[in-house]
């Protein structure tokens, strides 16, 4: 079970002020310091938070794993091939969203993420695609060659009440079972944060998770080390219990 630290706002944070302070490189070591297992990095359209130059500058200095979530663009799919990030991980992408709003229709355009999966294979970048849990995009995933999916997790996240939020878990569930049994690596992320994410943590098919905005808010109380342990440790007490039971 690994975490994968989004360093996307620190950045955020930084460019607010339009000079070098945070640095969002700074805040992806400390958090390899405090365990993290990966690091991911969302390089949007706009430009809006990560710059090219972050995720360079990330290719160069971290120790562990590096994420480019992107969107399917030519600009940003050489961009990756340049850099090689171990990981890329296609989102959708709407100019005017605050933040991802849902999973990637993979199934609407199979062809084209066909011939994507298969640039970044020559590169031996490995290919995730951020979906909702469900079972048709799971398959499309497959057939094209995905590594990974990630499970999009926001409807579970911002659910209101605890019986539809164990529904959304136990779907997730599913489709996380379902994709390991078609030879896919799975992840789950979007919403997660130290209230919400034990249900989602106790899945034992899902091997990474990937959190962001709750650990860079949490850090400016804590510390980027102290908010990365916290949530590991959630994430360690959570798959312990699941498999006590």
């Amino acid at each position: 079970m690994n975490l994968n630290v989004n360093i996307d706002h620190i950045a955020t944070l930084r460019n607010a002020r339009g000079g070098a302070d945070p640095d969002p490189i700074a805040g992806a070591i400390l958090a390899e310091i405090a365990g993290a297992t990966g690091i991911v990095a969302h390089l949007r359209e706009d430009r809006r938070h990560i710059k090219d130059n972050d995720v360079k500058r990330l290719r160069e200095s971290i120790q562990t794993r590096l994420d480019l979530e992107m969107a399917a663009t030519d600009e940003i799919i050489n961009f990756a091939l340049e850099v090689k990030p171990e990981l890329v991980t296609i989102v959708p992408e709407k100019r005017m969203e605050l933040t991802t709003e849902g999973g990637l229709d993979v199934l609407k355009d199979m062809n084209r993420f066909r011939i994507l999966c298969d640039k970044m294979h020559t590169k031996n970048i490995e290919v995730s695609f951020f979906i909702e849990p469900e079972i048709s995009q799971i398959d499309a995933c497959a057939e094209i060659g995905a590594d990974m999916v990630e499970l999009h997790t926001g409807k579970y996240a911002e659910a209101k009440d605890d019986k539809l939020r164990i529904k959304l878990a136990k779907d997730i569930e599913i489709a996380a079972n379902y994709a390991v049994n078609k030879g896919l690596n799975v992840a789950a992320g979007h919403g997660l944060n130290y209230f919400n994410v034990s249900k989602v943590a106790s899945i034992e098919s899902i091997r990474e998770y990937s959190i962001g905005h709750s650990i860079i808010s949490r850090s400016i109380f804590v510390g980027m080390t102290q908010a990365v342990k916290e949530m590991l440790e959630i994430l360690r007490l959570s798959r312990m219990k699941a498999l006590i039971k």
